[in-house]
């Protein structure tokens, strides 16, 4: 990391001296690092209390009076936002912004840059939920906030993409690269969606909550298009690393993306049986790339996490091939609502969730300073809470809505619970890790 800061002359005209290259390379590394727990604790606030919270909120009154239309839609998609935007969206655009200037010689204003984004970012996400929850001139504030979140990419967009690195020109980008690239795209065209959606309801729209069939298009935009390209692309570079896996297949990766793009694309259009079939082989061809259930090449890393967590990430994976196939199950069934809803719970919770908590309770604690995770035995709580939690869940909406077995209803509060006890642990085993003092001191 020395290199980033080598040859560069002090206010004198001097050059610095390894001493000074040091101090200002950590200093960099310490500001880098505080950036990212900014993040990281947003995210996870958003997580706790407008997401979780309150989907458990929105759950419980479906279950006292079983019926799903029994929540206002406002708030249901305010929980929603909260949690893809509010949670993942922000752990993204922290580690986006952590990562990035290590191997990029960006400059230093552009730290003020990444704290630029996160003020619009949080104040963007928290007034699209404040519209959800109340409607307090909604009319200016949905479109407000759309703007926000907007304008808050385009600058972390400027901010990763406006640098070449060092070695441009000399050695090839790796696949997984592109397809982190295509989930970009995706991020930005969700918040252009979500931006031109939210202008045309202030305009002509009766409440702030988008009407039905499009917001369920949307999801697969937020999710599909922007969210799972993401999770492929990255883990096409820690998983071989972390699980010992053999090396990654990245022409497939990227026929992955392909054809999971087509599938969103058809999902947008409509045309949601094609859609849904491109989707489940997009994923099947992303397992294949990534090779997650081939014998692997070396031991897994485990070291400083649960030793159940190659287990997890392979379960995460499953679940991704379970929302798809629920999808096929759904587009063939009228009346889907309960089917549709358990897909989405499947995807949402069972395989981004689930990669959160694995991925995140490996990397951030290093990421934060070298700092140890405060507990592993935590970590393997967390993670087999949140996946029962969503057994539980996706079970019951398919039996409850569809109207198979009544008492499953009751199952509901339940899994509410079970998950928003696995996000809570979840949250303060990294905020106590934060806290921690780094290995070094």
């Amino acid at each position: 990391m020395a290199t980033l800061v080598t040859n560069i002359e002090t206010q004198e005209g001097r050059p610095r001296t390894p001493a000074e290259t040091f101090a200002i390379t950590a200093a960099r590394e310490a500001g880098l690092s505080r950036l990212l727990m900014v993040y990281i604790g947003a995210g996870l606030m958003f997580m706790l209390f407008p997401g979780t919270f309150l989907g458990v909120w929105n759950l419980m009154a479906i279950s006292s009076h079983r019926a799903a239309g029994s929540v206002s839609a406002a708030w249901v998609q305010a929980h929603g936002h909260a949690q893809i935007f509010g949670w993942i969206g922000t752990f993204i655009m922290g580690l986006g912004y952590y990562s990035i200037p290590k191997l990029r010689r960006l400059p230093w204003f552009a730290l003020s840059a990444a704290w630029t984004s996160w003020i619009l970012w949080t104040a963007g996400v928290t007034l699209r939920w404040l519209t959800g929850v109340s409607p307090w001139h909604w009319r200016i504030v949905l479109p407000l906030s759309a703007a926000l979140e907007l304008a808050a990419f385009l600058i972390f967009l400027r901010s990763v993409s406006g640098h070449r690195p060092e070695n441009a020109g000399k050695a090839k980008m790796g696949e997984w690269v592109y397809v982190v690239l295509w989930g970009s795209l995706g991020w930005l065209a969700t918040l252009l969606v979500n931006f031109g959606a939210a202008c045309f309801l202030a305009l002509t729209g009766a409440s702030p909550d988008l009407p039905s069939a499009f917001d369920q298009r949307l999801l697969v935009l937020e999710t599909w298009g922007f969210l799972v390209p993401n999770v492929w692309g990255f883990g096409g570079k820690w998983l071989p690393v972390f699980l010992g896996l053999r090396p990654l297949r990245g022409r497939p990766l990227l026929a992955a993306a392909a054809v999971n793009a087509a599938g969103v694309i058809s999902a947008l259009a409509g045309w949601m049986i094609p859609a849904v079939l491109l989707l489940i082989a997009g994923s099947l061809t992303a397992i294949y790339a990534l090779r997650l259930f081939e014998p692997t090449e070396r031991p897994a890393k485990v070291q400083g996490v649960h030793s159940s967590f190659p287990v997890f990430v392979r379960l995460a994976y499953a679940w991704e091939v379970v929302a798809a196939g629920l999808g096929i199950w759904a587009s063939l069934v009228v009346n889907s609502h309960g089917i549709w809803g358990a897909s989405r719970h499947a995807l949402t919770v069972g395989f981004l969730a689930l990669m959160v908590f694995a991925i995140g309770q490996r990397v951030l604690p290093a990421f934060s300073g070298m700092r140890l995770l405060f507990s592993t035995k935590l970590m393997f709580l967390t993670m087999l809470l949140l996946s029962a939690g969503c057994l539980l869940r996706v079970s019951s909406e398919v039996l409850a809505y569809q109207g198979f077995l009544s008492s499953a209803w009751s199952w509901l509060p339940v899994s509410a619970v079970t998950e928003m006890t696995a996000v809570t642990i979840f949250a303060i085993n990294v905020l106590v890790t934060f806290a921690r003092r780094r290995q070094s001191e």
